[in-house]
This record gives structure tokens, C-alpha cells and sequence, in this order.
């Protein structure tokens, strides 16, 4: 994601004065809200665990999702590069390659190979 996609994200809020209404709280509801909307496109799917036929609608949800996590940053001051690399960072400490490839255990339950 670019800063200029980030920046349009926020010039929208602003545009219409919202960010009066985003603390953290509320911005924390909404992920959940989206993203639980997100996780209803698969209700019911069965064996269709991708739902390519409802790719829009996916699409649609899964924006709103990222929307929201740019605004939730946005209010606790946190840089979007600066966490994901940072959480991707300690995500390589907890899942090394020599124990976690192919392996769907949680870090907990890894094995040496």
C-alpha cells in the first residue's frame, strides 16, 4: 500500500469531519464489525473455501477492513511499515523456517525437524 492510497483514505474522513467520531474504541469495533462481514461471505460455503464467485463481495469487505486499520493507525499516531515489519520481524523469531515449513501448528507446538 502506498502512502498516496493512505493519505486518500484519510483526506476522505477529513473531507467530511469524521475523524471527530474515530478514537481508537469505536475504530477497534468497526474492524471487528468488517471483518466479521468479511468471514459472512464464506458462511455456509461448505467445501468452497475460497468463494470465487463472491470475489466482489470480498473485495468490497476486505477494503473496509484495511480502511479502518489505516484510521485506527492513523489515531494511535502508528506508522503502518513500522508495525507490519516489526510484527513480521518477531512472526520469523516464532515461526523459523527449519520448524514452521508446511507445518500449520502454532509456534507453541512447533518441533525440531
Amino acid at each position: 500500500m502506498t502512502q498516496d492510497t493512505i493519505n486518500e483514505v484519510l483526506k476522505f474522513r477529513d473531507d467530511r469531519d469524521w475523524k471527530q467520531f474515530h478514537n481508537p474504541k469505536d475504530l477497534a469495533i468497526s474492524i471487528s464489525l468488517e471483518a466479521a462481514e468479511l468471514l459472512e461471505v464464506f458462511q455456509w460455503s461448505a467445501e468452497d473455501v475460497e468463494c470465487t464467485d463472491k470475489i466482489d463481495k470480498i473485495r468490497e469487505e476486505l477494503a473496509d477492513v484495511v480502511n479502518y486499520c489505516i484510521l485506527m493507525a492513523d489515531a494511535c499516531g502508528l506508522d503502518l511499515d513500522e508495525i507490519v515489519r516489526k510484527k513480521v520481524k518477531l512472526n520469523n523469531e516464532k515461526y523459523p523456517v527449519e520448524k514452521a515449513f508446511g507445518s500449520k501448528e502454532k509456534y507453541t507446538e512447533l518441533k525440531d525437524k
